[in-house]
């Protein structure tokens, strides 16, 4: 029990970590919290700081799912009695949470994307490598980062349950209920885009904001 505890922790506090308030304020000296969207993640860094920092930005959040799942995950205390996939999906939630609902800036983060791409990039490689060619060219042919994210976690959902049921493929029923949720998750911290994407109001990518 107090793996599973240190695990889902230091997942969670890794999460938590502000990173596009920090770069915002390193590099253009402003709160992003107070600006454009006021989302603290790194389309809205893009927007109102510049692509530099958005990029650092996004690496580091994909890199906060990549470290929880692969290596916070293998914190070890005596014999663990999960198998290293469900400690895997352990880290890999905690760290979305804190991601979304961050400790330090009072549960007010992120839409979880970037740092669940990270999660899923360890848990479904395949699967997320090519839900990211999707997002690639719907963005590039809509110029909707939220909807490219949203068919993107629809995607992976998808081909799993395909791998699973058409193609009788290996996977977890643990992992495909991981998914679901996630994906059921990223619908949710995205409900404000789908009634701008639904009323034609959602900025478009490239769109610059004071």
């Amino acid at each position: 029990m107090l793996q599973l505890l240190l695990i889902a922790v230091s997942s969670y506090l890794l999460g938590s970590v502000p990173l596009g308030i920090i770069i915002s304020k390193l590099w253009k000296g402003i709160d992003i919290r107070e600006h454009g969207s006021k989302n603290p993640g790194a389309t809205n860094v893009y927007r109102v700081v510049g692509p530099i920092p958005a990029l650092i930005v996004l690496i580091l959040d994909i890199g906060k799912g990549l470290v929880a799942t692969l290596l916070l995950s293998r914190i070890s205390i005596g014999q663990p009695f999960l198998n290293p996939v469900s400690l895997m999906i352990l880290a890999g939630i905690a760290v979305i949470l804190g991601h979304v609902f961050p400790v330090f800036v009072g549960f007010k983060g992120g839409k979880g994307v970037a740092t669940g791409l990270g999660v899923l990039l360890s848990l479904a490689p395949l699967e997320t490598a090519f839900a990211l060619l999707l997002f690639l060219i719907i963005v590039a042919l809509t110029r909707y980062v939220s909807l490219g994210s949203l068919s993107s976690a629809s995607f992976i959902l998808l081909a799993l349950i395909f791998k699973k049921y058409y193609f009788h493929k290996p996977v977890s029923l643990e992992l495909l209920v991981t998914v679901l949720v996630l994906t059921i998750f990223i619908f949710y911290t995205h409900r404000s885009n789908i009634k701008r994407l639904l009323n034609g109001t959602e900025n478009k990518f490239g769109k610059k904001v004071a």
